[in-house]
């Protein structure tokens, strides 16, 4: 079975090479010297959109039985239909069509090849126990269709009902045919699935517990729904010594992902590079700034709720008054900060620390910063983002840089713009000691998956990093993002990554306007591109397409 794998493997990666090629150099033709303004639909780019929506709907997974067919017959028809997508989109010529076109055709390659890539190298459904998990999904390849279980609007109109009840019903299902579909999977997966079961358990309880006042029958059909999460977690922990498999996948083959299908035009040895030298910068700044309070008082923790949201409510607005009275970036009059932290609404602390609490208790502004102006913001531009390639969500997390290296790279860079500075002193080494934490999770990624790390040794390597001891190797936090990490390669990695790129970019751009160089100009057209990869946002903005041609194998 192996040998046979691996020819497939051989086989794919000969016919796919050229026709890679071939489709990076077809995105590059006739060059424009810079990108402009929004130009004329070319001739071939209806083409294209309607590929793209086409090949939207064939990733998903036929229903069987009221449950997703990840079966090996089922993966193997998709995967050998793959090509022939690949080769309409080789069809379609660029020619003449503008950057912001031509890098459209670069994310409808890419969403292809990380189809590729998840048949070639991945194959969640048969490699991966916590696949078939829903709670984890978030965090790396998932099952088809379940998440919606999540999303409540109670009480249910009737038709709805019974969508929801066959969703509940084929829960069941598709955990049993897990069992046969897991022929290949690897030990560290199936020790996360063993962990994350009985967690998604207590979801389903929850989930009942709501429906219950509404509709008792769909309550009754989550209590079957959690015994079957938790019957499928004592199956893969009762077959845990047959699951022998390497989680890791290796540096030829995350070389391949991030170039192919996060279009980020360096490898493993690269990113590791830039990692260490970050974690290096931010430990050192972060002492400096250790010795320079010295003689300061202690942050004081918000040990309350009351407190805690009080302190968050203030450091939105805080910020957003910052953005633009210091006209960093535009603040459109539908950004409010209500709409992000409702005060109606009921609110508790959460019931695990975490690096990410214990920052926010002490200086909560950097981590709202990222998640208000940085992923809130982002959403919010998505739902407003009517272009039809790259206004819809990205798939196989090619956001991901882009989201992340974003909202990293506003904590420190607005931290360095000013908006600390009428705040307590120490709250800089907050800023640190959340930068450092991204590295900590980062450098465990790039260690699994180039050098064999177990996922033991990297929780423990996790927590060895993260200053203070703020981290410990089994707390709840360091299982989910260790799980992400191997799950999603380059899932942490990406987030230093991309910081990286948005300070390259940010560099590239003021050098090329000299004195001309406006900030909130440049923050505004960075924003203004979409959710893609920073790549194509810097060839449109700059005109530089040397990070693009890297992208050719």
């Amino acid at each position: 079975m192996k040998m046979q794998n691996q020819r497939k493997e051989d086989d794919m990666k000969g016919s796919c090479k050229t026709m890679r090629a071939a489709l990076v150099g077809a995105a590059l033709a006739c060059l424009p010297t810079l990108a402009g303004a929004a130009s004329p639909t070319p001739e071939g780019y209806g083409q294209l959109v309607a590929l793209f929506q086409e090949f939207r709907a064939f990733q998903e997974p036929a229903m069987v039985d009221g449950a997703p067919d990840y079966r090996s017959a089922a993966m193997d028809r998709q995967r050998q239909e793959l090509g022939s997508y690949q080769q309409r989109l080789a069809a379609i010529s660029t020619n003449g069509w503008p950057v912001e076109k031509r890098a459209d055709y670069l994310l409808v390659w890419a969403e292809m090849n990380g189809l590729e890539f998840y048949h070639r190298v991945m194959r969640p459904w048969s490699r991966d126990p916590v696949f078939y998990l829903i709670s984890q999904g978030g965090a790396g390849p998932a099952m088809s269709g379940f998440q919606a279980l999540f999303d409540l609007d109670l009480p249910m109109p009737e038709a709805r009902r019974a969508e929801y009840r066959a969703l509940l019903r084929g829960l069941p299902k598709a955990l049993e045919q897990a069992r046969g579909n897991l022929t290949e999977a690897a030990g560290d997966l199936a020790d996360i699935a063993v962990w994350a079961a009985p967690r998604e358990a207590r979801m389903y309880d929850g989930l009942a517990g709501r429906l219950a006042p509404h509709h008792p029958g769909l309550a009754d059909e989550a209590r079957r729904a959690r015994d079957a999460v938790l019957s499928y977690g004592r199956w893969v922990a009762e077959n845990r010594q047959t699951m022998t498999a390497a989680a890791g996948i290796g540096k030829e083959n995350y070389d391949w992902w991030l170039k192919n299908v996060h279009l980020y035009p360096y490898g493993w040895e690269d990113s590791q590079r830039i990692v260490q030298r970050e974690y290096d910068r931010i430990v050192t700044f972060l002492k400096l700034e250790e010795h320079r309070n010295r003689k300061l008082p202690p942050l004081p923790v918000a040990e309350t709720a009351e407190d805690y949201y009080r302190n968050m409510d203030q450091a939105l607005n805080y910020v957003l008054q910052f953005l633009g009275n210091e006209q960093i970036m535009t603040i459109p009059g539908w950004l409010r900060a209500a709409d992000f932290s409702d005060p109606s609404e009921e609110r508790s602390l959460p019931s695990e620390s975490s690096i990410d609490h214990k920052a926010r208790q002490r200086e909560i502004l950097p981590g709202e910063t990222h998640e208000f102006v940085g992923h809130f913001y982002d959403e919010l531009l998505v739902e407003r983002d009517d272009r039809p390639i790259r206004g819809t969500g990205r798939r196989f997390n090619m956001e991901w840089m882009r989201m992340e290296g974003w909202a990293v790279a506003l904590e420190e860079l607005t931290m360095q713009a000013g908006v600390l500075d009428e705040r307590p002193r120490r709250g800089r080494e907050i800023e640190y000691l959340m930068n450092a934490s991204h590295m900590s999770l980062a450098l465990p990624d790039l260690a699994m998956h180039g050098e064999g790390m177990s996922l033991a040794d990297a929780r423990q390597y996790c927590a060895d990093l993260m200053p203070r001891g703020w981290t410990q190797k089994d707390e709840r936090m360091v299982w989910y993002e260790m799980q992400s990490n191997l799950r999603f390669p380059g899932f942490h990695t990406g987030v230093v990554l991309g910081k990286a790129q948005f300070m390259n970019l940010f560099r590239v751009r003021a050098m090329q306007l000299g004195d001309q160089f406006v900030l909130k100009e440049f923050m505004d057209e960075f924003l203004a591109a979409g959710i893609i990869p920073i790549s194509l946002i810097r060839w449109e903005m700059t005109g530089l397409d040397d990070e693009i041609r890297r992208l050719a194998p």
